[in-house]
């Protein structure tokens, strides 16, 4: 479907693009054949000066997520005419000034649904089985006869709460049934298919109190940030398992160390951290019943080849004056 996208845009004349980060190469070989692209290659983030410099005269911007977009960026872009970001949340950037400034920008929503909810549900299973802790005593040699091995608990018959009950929570609802997992959610609204999908909506507190396992999938805004703080933490069982795989600023680190560290909470599994990446020397990764992957979410490469396709149509859409097949703000749309 996005090749033959491709094929209806080869009419266009070659724009200046700039790119703050890679895509996969079936994305980068369709836009290299239509535009100029200056395209920064690292290591690290590309510097503020830099990329305003690149922006002077560029016609589109492919981002990683790795930059913020704002007025100072849009002011610095007088011919910018969209914006193309490979990823889902988009809380880098300020989605009024680009709507106000005219200039559409697109995400990558949908394409990575599943592997996000794989991802979340690994974690809840590696938490609860202790499969880490596991690994590490087998590595370290201290698997021996008659050794006492990590003992976890079982998901089965427990209550899953799931805050943020979008399409990623309602898959993982799907995996968590599939375990024998009662689910509860807390929404900004009450979903219609809770019937359809198996599960209860419930306020807030009452999901802290309730669950045995709590996932957080919200997108993080100005509501959502820091939202799980002391008081949240000393809601929740102290035998709770906390999962989140949003965004790392929802949650209050220090309050979340210090209900790991005391017993307010058993165990926490965390794809996203505040800051991120987490120092070495942090106090959060000294406790032993905490386990932090990378912000890996989305990284399966079927899933990045799928956002950079998707990427990639939105920025050669954009930059035609054609509909963007995801826009975040479509009333900025030179269509």
């Amino acid at each position: 479907m996005i090749r033959l996208y491709w094929k209806e845009l080869l009419d266009l004349k070659p724009y200046k693009i700039v790119m703050t980060g890679s895509l996969y190469p079936q994305a980068l070989a369709a836009l290299e054949e239509q535009c100029e692209i200056k395209k920064w290659e690292g290591p690290g983030p590309i510097p503020r000066e830099q990329l305003l410099d690149w922006l002077q005269d560029a016609d589109g911007l492919v981002s990683t997520g790795n930059v913020k977009v704002d007025g100072e960026l849009l002011a610095a872009a007088p011919q910018l005419r969209v914006i193309a970001q490979s990823s889902v949340g988009y809380d880098n950037v300020d989605i009024q000034a680009c709507t106000a400034k005219g200039v559409p920008f697109g995400n990558t929503p949908g394409v990575l649904v599943e592997t996000v909810a794989d991802l979340t549900y690994a974690l809840l299973l590696a938490a609860a089985r202790r499969i880490h802790d596991g690994w590490e005593m087998v590595k370290s040699g201290r698997w021996t006869p008659g050794a006492a091995v990590p003992f976890g608990v079982d998901p089965y018959g427990k209550t899953l709460g799931i805050v943020g009950m979008g399409d990623i929570g309602s898959a993982v609802a799907r995996r968590a049934q599939a375990s024998g997992m009662n689910v509860i959610y807390h929404n900004r609204s009450r979903r219609e298919d809770d019937q359809a999908l198996g599960t209860r909506y419930v306020q807030f507190d009452e999901l802290l109190a309730e669950s045995d396992f709590i996932v957080v999938l919200v997108p993080l805004s100005a509501s959502s940030k820091g939202m799980f703080d002391r008081d949240q933490f000393a809601k929740m069982k102290p035998s709770a398992y906390f999962i989140n795989a949003s965004r790392g600023s929802i949650v209050n680190t220090e309050a979340l160390y210090e209900a790991l560290r005391t017993g307010g909470i058993a165990y926490a599994a965390l794809d996203v951290t505040d800051p991120e990446p987490l120092p070495v020397d942090h106090p959060l990764i000294a406790l032993p019943n905490v386990l932090i992957t990378p912000h890996v979410g989305s990284a399966t490469h079927e899933t990045r080849g799928r956002m950079s396709d998707l990427t990639a149509a939105n920025l050669l859409a954009g930059l035609a004056g054609k509909p963007m097949p995801a826009c975040v703000n479509s009333s900025a749309q030179r269509i």
